[in-house]
């Protein structure tokens, strides 16, 4: 099992992207709309960071591990027969992806197919 990315939906982005860069070593680009304006940092594995404000008034601040698979449409399958909600997805994220949200056990997951 691999962490892809690593999402933070927060209401202070900057002050989560300035700890995190004081705390972890993390470089943060600007903000990229292909991930909701999130401000990402690239790890040395190859994982990602992203630091986002909420999308939406209803939306509140979460930690989601969207978890790297082969096949993401066999993941969400697998997941509905497991008992999950899908919540979003599978969807196409410009070059970086595609990714899905899922709900089990009252936390939220991800995937991401690279």
């Amino acid at each position: 099992m691999t962490m892809q990315y690593l999402e933070i939906v927060s209401v202070d982005v900057e002050a989560v992207v300035a700890l995190y860069e004081r705390l972890f070593g993390l470089t943060f680009d600007a903000p990229d709309p292909d991930l909701g304006s999130a401000r990402v940092a690239r790890q040395a594995d190859g994982s990602l960071v992203g630091v986002r404000a909420p999308l939406a008034a209803h939306e509140e601040p979460v930690v989601r591990v969207y978890l790297a698979v082969a096949d993401i449409e066999e993941a969400v399958r697998v997941a509905e027969v497991g008992g999950a909600t899908i919540a979003y997805g599978p969807e196409r994220q410009g070059e970086r992806g595609t990714f899905a949200i899922y709900f089990q056990g009252g936390a939220k997951h991800g995937f991401w197919q690279p």
